[in-house]
């Protein structure tokens, strides 16, 4: 196959700063110690740590006629990514974000959504997009155009082709969960945090979460929960609470699409569910130590030198 990953979906430009604690009033001026750019986004994000773990990676979405459109190829570029199916998408920016981290690592965004609403998929291209090992979208919720059946068709034809799938959303609402439940029966490891899986179930105990998606069809769900971990429940039964690793907190931006990534690489590795999890949530706590997406992230021997150093944190037992 021509690639590890292709990763569609939500791509993002991110101009971050931080520590904010508060946005100055009227014309006023507050001082931050840090600024800087990232490809963000549920795929934009994952792609990005998908190559630096090694991975041939295709990526899918869509950008605008801007400067920001530039540079998120232009990086995407720089870590070998192939970014022919990004498509340019007129009348529409480059979905962008204003991110201001705060000194916890929380990071309250301002986004325009953009051209990631706006790109299409057609079928004459599944061959080229699908030539993979693995399948991801991740921003299921914000891809207007390709939202339902679109996103249906595709991912049965990576299942029709035997191709592992993967899912992530944005933000979730109980109102996404129809274009969420389309895509169940087609995926392999829908990996939601913890917050968007009770919004798109209604649910609030997580073995109750991932039995609700397990009767949609989907084989696994994997919810990632910050600081508390990660729950792994797969249809076969296999079912087991990872905890997150100690780290100091710099920026949570990105932190489930790293795990996304990791996941994946944790896979291809030929891995077992806990140590392609664990690797997830390595990769996850390594990207919370630097601003912005991936800034923590260096490559997989470096990741895997971690889990062998770090500690964990006690489980904590949620719902």
């Amino acid at each position: 196959m021509q690639y590890d990953y292709t990763s569609i979906g939500f791509y993002t430009f991110d101009c971050l700063g931080r520590p904010v604690t508060a946005i100055a009033p009227g014309g006023n001026t507050y001082f931050i110690d840090e600024v800087t750019m990232a490809v963000s986004g549920a795929a934009g994000a994952a792609a990005i740590v998908a190559a630096k773990y090694g991975m041939r990676v295709c990526a899918v979405g869509g950008i605008g006629d801007d400067l920001m459109g530039e540079w998120v190829i232009r990086r995407l570029g720089e870590f070998g990514i192939d970014t022919s199916m990004m498509q340019l998408c007129p009348g529409v920016g480059t979905s962008s974000s204003i991110v201001t981290t705060r000194p916890d690592g929380q990071r309250p965004a301002l986004h325009m959504r953009g051209a990631t609403g706006a790109f299409v998929i057609d079928e004459k291209d599944y061959d080229r997009i699908l030539d993979a090992k693995i399948i991801h979208i991740g921003g299921t919720g914000l891809m207007d155009r390709m939202d339902g059946e679109r996103s249906f068709r595709l991912m049965a034809e990576a299942k029709r082709r035997n191709l592992i799938t993967t899912l992530d959303v944005f933000a979730a609402d109980r109102k996404d969960m129809e274009n969420v439940a389309g895509l169940l029966p087609y995926t392999d490891y829908f990996i939601p945090s913890i917050e968007e899986a009770r919004a798109l179930s209604g649910l609030q105990m997580k073995e109750d979460i991932g039995i609700y998606f397990n009767d949609l069809g989907v084989q696994c769900t994997i919810m990632t929960m910050g600081e508390a971990g990660a729950y792994y429940h797969h249809a076969d039964g296999t079912r087991f609470h990872m905890p997150a690793f100690e780290i100091d907190v710099v920026c949570t931006c990105g932190c489930g699409d790293a795990f996304n990534a990791g996941f994946a690489a944790g896979l291809l590795e030929g891995y077992g569910p806990e140590e392609a999890t664990r690797l997830a949530q390595a990769s996850s706590a390594l990207n919370a130590t630097g601003l912005g997406s991936q800034a923590g992230i260096v490559d997989l021997e470096t990741t895997l030198a971690f889990i062998e150093g770090a500690r964990t944190k006690a489980v904590v037992q949620q719902a």
